[in-house]
């Protein structure tokens, strides 16, 4: 029996759809900021796909396109700016920074108010999610969860095997699957016998961005699968790290790539920024 399809592009527009309602009821119009620095193509068009997201929600935006010689001081100077105003609610830089430019992406992040870091990457929001207490959470985690959620894929007392160890996604959504009372374990290039360890999963997120990794001999009939991944084949056509064909045909839920958890991710932003705006009393 076929896997059924976890709809991410129907459920962000839903959740988009939530947030413009709830702007509404505000005493004033959340900004968000958004710094792109050089020319990089895929951090472009995620920019441009930010803004929209924004005009759709009732959220001001700004966008800072700096050239990618403007140095870490520029940079810095402009996250500055933006902490001290008012009107911006959430500051997001894009990453990327440009490589062989002399960027500190820790710094950057350090930069960032914490109570704006709408993205959930400042080591505040990462140990107050680690310790349980509110937070901005990273937007593909939380994303992730949301989609579990709208589905009925409750994580307690199941086990969960996440597939990468990054402080973007493999990290915070091995505590996001944990606070759900999950069984979590997280693999990574290191780990012997991947796919015994992924054969046990009932819940299976892999957020590596190897096209393939994940086949069908490696997934418990009537698991849940969640691609994270974004790559290209070689057709030049986005796929994840996951053979979804095959695997959709053992798989009791599974994501598609593109149209899975990319739409989630940028909802999710919109959740955080309505959530900064809150805090700073609109």
């Amino acid at each position: 029996m076929a896997a059924t399809v976890i709809d991410g592009k129907a459920l962000a527009a839903e959740c988009k759809a939530r947030v413009a309602e709830e702007v509404k009821g505000l005493s004033g119009r959340p900004g968000l900021a958004v710094i792109i620095v050089g020319d990089d193509p895929a951090s472009r068009t995620y920019v441009n796909s930010k803004r929209k997201d924004c005009a759709e929600c009732g959220i001001y935006s700004e966008e800072y396109a700096l050239p990618a010689e403007t140095g870490q001081e520029g940079l810095l100077s402009v996250i500055q700016t933006l902490n001290g105003r008012e009107d911006i609610d959430g500051i997001l830089c894009q990453l990327p920074l440009p490589a062989g430019m002399g960027y500190d992406e820790e710094e950057v992040l350090l930069a960032i108010d914490p109570d704006k870091d709408v993205d959930g990457f400042h080591p505040v929001n990462v140990g107050r999610l680690s310790t349980g207490q509110k937070c901005f959470l990273p937007c593909t985690p939380a994303g992730v969860m949301e989609m579990l959620r709208a589905y009925g894929v409750d994580p307690e007392g199941k086990e969960c095997v996440v597939i990468g160890r990054s402080n973007i996604v493999g990290k915070p959504m091995a505590m996001l699957l944990l606070a759900a009372n999950g069984t979590v374990t997280v693999c990574h290039s290191r780990t012997p016998d991947l796919p015994a360890v992924c054969r046990r999963a009932d819940i299976l997120v892999s957020a590596v961005g190897r096209r393939g990794l994940v086949t069908a001999d490696m997934v418990k009939e009537g698991a849940v699968v969640i691609d994270v991944a974004m790559n290209r084949d070689e057709r030049g056509k986005l796929c994840g790290d996951v053979d979804y064909a095959a695997v959709a045909e053992k798989a009791a839920y599974i994501t598609p790539v593109p149209g899975g958890v990319g739409p989630m991710t940028r909802a999710m932003l919109m959740v955080n920024t309505l959530e900064a705006a809150r805090r700073h009393g609109k």
